[in-house]
């Protein structure tokens, strides 16, 4: 019985200690395979494993790797005010987060044209690929975006010395210029990274930069913005040659790790690059998979035999298969868009430059027209300015706002869309783009802004858009002008530097053509001899402008009148004082000259002195109030007379316009452009002037003879454009003259039935009764509550 207990003992003794070394054995196994494999099996696929390997690491490193680094990196701590540097660089350099990636994108474009550069003359530098090329992989699970280039790299003392430059002596150098605003030390900052590569901290707490150089081994910068550190790369040269940056995101910034986010801001900002830009995307896909089915046994059924059994070719079955949703990753290009801009016009189609300002535009139209030029001077730029076939319906509702119309890329990079006035207001409605390799990729791509090279650019660029409209076929300026006319005559008022240039461009109906708009430049070709002035009339519409009693006179000369019926017309001639030398005339003005005949101004002199006092008696007794002077007229043929405005005063059509201005006051500053006093010009062979002046003279103190001259008066401001200040007066003025031509008793009063004239009395009564009643209730406080201030009550 004993021996049989201790055999037992011994049994468990040694099954104890074969399962210990056993677990000493693998635990030992795991820790030389890999510390940092998982134990829980991947779910990854075979394929998707497959192409992750092709694409780029996203860490590559084991746990024993990332600690050997961490160890043997060189620590460097900011000498500057990191935390200053950063608030400026957040606060003021960049007021928007996601110009991160064009900073980077841009850098990544820079370092492939130097590599590019140098094997011109060295091919040997593309010995470690050739394939030069800007790739972006998110890692939405790590929180991390890699911008990854093939191009020069870095070595060991660039990393130090480009990524370390601001931070290290001229960090307080930089800020202090920022802080000065001297925008042409701004433009010397950049360096090679710079501070555009600083940007990256808007967006990331962490960033690694991994670099390989032809002529140093692959190195790991890494920083946290309050320090650094530097370490050769363990895992030896995975990049061939080039750089990778891994941006670890802030909580706040994780929708930059969005494909479609990241889309946008490529094709927002770096469409244009020069190199192909892939992005590391995903879709889903229908594929096609076998079914594995469980192979049934044929058996005989009752009453069959083994040899009633029917048997099957297993070659004739086709196996099952299922549709299945599988996801595909691959690289997919960005910017496959490329810039016609940098080629030559004459190989570009008008094909390609309607796509091209359908693609940047957002107009489903093609362009009414383009021009493609290249500036070269004080600066040089390539640009392609297009005109719209229709405004937009808010074109003069926020004339003045800020539009996105033109495009600034420097190097092909996208700069901004945001300047104030690349284009002028009155040609904002232009939309292109604009790229110079000779402006700065300032600290700040903002900063642009204030760029003394930017004032020249504008400058070239409003002489083009004019030159092309000047260009323009009739039939297409006929569709521009009826779309965009107005801002050809805003731009009068508000270009005076190409005034002459715009004047050109204006068009406005002519008593020439009842359809055609005709040009400044017809008009001139069409004037008659020894005609001074460019004669106009301004109005509401053609047929007012031509019923006028203004341009009666002038179209009785044969004298072609332009019409003038836009409100803003004669806004813009008053901004035009002369078109080639011949000055503009208004009709509705005074001191219209009408070169009459020697013969003709004899007669007007006579006329003259036989109506010198009733015109007097006009100016100072009967209608002083609103009449500076009263004189026979040369303009008139039809009309009795007109009122026409002084050489500096309101024609009627202005005086209209300034009284139905949006923010005028009554009795404001406004209200005094009806009182200014207007001249009379009387047609001395009318009728009712000759018995106007019959009846002055029998005598002048007849209500018959101030009755027809305020009557006349009324009139004739009505036919010139202008209102009247007393429409009742005017009435009753026409109701009298109305009795006396129907012979009606001037005393004759309106018949009203009883039944009428009683509800009037019974309503006029309640009035009075209400007022009595309010006039007792306001009264009715007892004598203590008189006494007491108003306060209290």
């Amino acid at each position: 019985m004993k021996v049989y207990i201790l055999g037992i003992l011994c049994l468990a003794l040694v099954t104890v200690s074969v399962r210990a070394e056993d677990e000493a054995v693998d635990v030992e196994g795991k820790v030389e395979d890999d510390l940092g494999k998982s134990s829980i099996p991947s779910k990854t696929d075979d394929e998707t494993v497959e192409r992750e390997e092709e694409a780029i690491k996203l860490d590559g490193l084991s746990v024993a790797e990332m600690k050997q680094l961490r160890e043997s990196s060189e620590k460097h701590t900011y000498q500057a005010e990191v935390n200053r540097m950063m608030k400026l660089i957040i606060n003021s350099l960049y007021r928007n987060k996601e110009i991160f990636l064009r900073e980077l994108i841009s850098n990544a474009s820079d370092a492939l044209d130097k590599i590019r550069f140098m094997s011109l003359t060295d091919p040997n530098v593309l010995s470690g690929t050739s394939d030069l090329k800007v790739l972006i992989k998110p890692d939405e699970e790590n929180k991390a975006l890699h911008i990854i280039d093939t191009g020069i790299g870095m070595t060991r003392d660039d990393l130090v010395k480009n990524l370390g430059t601001i931070a290290k002596s001229g960090t307080s150098e930089f800020i202090a210029k920022m802080e000065e605003g001297d925008a042409t030390t701004q433009s010397d900052l950049i360096g090679q990274f710079g501070v555009g590569f600083y940007s990256a901290f808007l967006v990331a707490d962490t960033v690694v930069v991994t670099s390989k150089h032809n002529d140093d081994e692959q190195y790991v910068w890494e920083s946290d913005a309050s320090s650094f550190s530097v370490v050769k790369d363990p895992r030896g040269n995975t990049l061939g040659r080039g750089t990778q940056i891994s941006l670890f995101m802030k909580d706040e910034a994780l929708d930059f790790l969005k494909e479609h986010t990241i889309k946008d801001l490529v094709k927002k900002y770096s469409q244009f690059i020069n190199f192909p830009i892939h992005l590391w995307t995903s879709k889903t896909e229908k594929v096609e998979e076998p079914v594995e089915d469980e192979k049934k046994e044929d058996t005989p059924k009752d009453g069959e035999t083994d040899d009633d059994v029917k048997v099957e070719d297993e070659d004739d079955e086709k196996p099952k298969t299922k549709m299945v949703d599988k996801t595909v990753w691959d690289w997919e290009i960005m910017n496959d868009n490329k810039p016609i801009w940098l080629r030559s016009p004459k190989e570009v189609e008008d094909a390609d430059y309607n796509q091209f300002y359908k693609s940047f535009s957002k107009d489903s139209d093609d362009p009414l027209a383009h021009v493609h030029f290249t500036a070269e001077g004080e600066v040089t730029f390539k640009s392609i300015l297009f005109v719209p076939k229709t405004a937009p319906f808010d074109l003069y509702q926020d004339y003045g706002k800020k539009v996105d119309n033109i495009k600034m890329y420097v190097k092909r990079v996208f700069i901004t869309d945001d300047f104030e006035e690349m284009m002028p207001k009155y040609l904002a409605f232009i939309k292109g783009v604009v790229d110079s390799d000779d402006l700065p990729l300032n600290v700040s791509r903002e900063t642009l802004q204030q760029n003394k090279l930017l004032r020249v650019i504008k400058k070239k660029l409003v002489r083009k858009a004019l030159d092309m409209l000047k260009k323009m076929s009739d039939e297409d300026y006929e569709k521009f002008y009826k779309e965009f006319g107005t801002n050809i005559k805003l731009g009068v008022m508000e270009d005076h530097s190409n005034r002459n240039r715009l004047a050109k461009l204006l068009r406005w109906q002519s008593s020439n053509n009842d359809e055609k708009l005709t040009s400044l430049q017809d008009y001139l070709e069409r004037m008659k001899e020894k005609q001074d002035h460019i004669y106009f009339m301004t109005g509401t519409s053609r047929s007012e402008c031509e019923k006028s009693p203004f341009v009666e006179k002038l179209l009785k000369k044969g004298y072609e009148v332009l019409y003038l019926v836009d409100p803003i017309d004669e806004y813009t001639v008053q901004n035009l004082p002369e078109f080639e030398g011949k000055k503009f005339q208004n009709a509705a003005k005074e001191n219209l000259n009408l070169q009459d005949s020697e013969k003709a101004k004899e007669t007007m002199e006579k006329l003259g002195r036989e109506f010198d006092t009733m015109l007097n008696w006009l100016k100072e007794k009967v209608l002083s109030a609103g009449v500076e002077k009263a004189i026979l007229s040369t303009r008139l043929v039809e009309s009795p007379c007109a009122v026409v405005a002084t050489q500096y005063g309101y024609s009627g059509n202005m005086e209209r316009i300034m009284k139905s201005q949006a923010y005028a006051k009554a009795g404001g500053a406004d209200s005094g452009v009806g009182n200014q006093k207007k001249i009379l010009e009387m047609n001395p062979f009318h009728p009712l002037v000759k018995e106007l002046n019959r009846l002055y003279k029998d005598n002048e103190e007849s209500e018959e003879a101030k009755d027809l001259a305020h009557a006349l008066y009324d009139t004739a401001m009505l036919r010139s454009g202008y209102a009247l200040k007393d429409s009742v007066k005017f009435s009753t003025r026409m109701d009298k003259l109305l009795r006396m031509s129907f012979n009606i008793n001037k005393d004759a009063k309106v018949d009203i039935p009883e039944e009428f004239d009683e509800e009037v009395k019974e309503e006029a009564a309640a009035a009075a009764e209400e007022t009595a009643d309010d006039a007792a209730t306001e009264t009715s406080t007892t004598p203590e509550e008189q006494e007491k201030p108003k306060d209290e009550l």
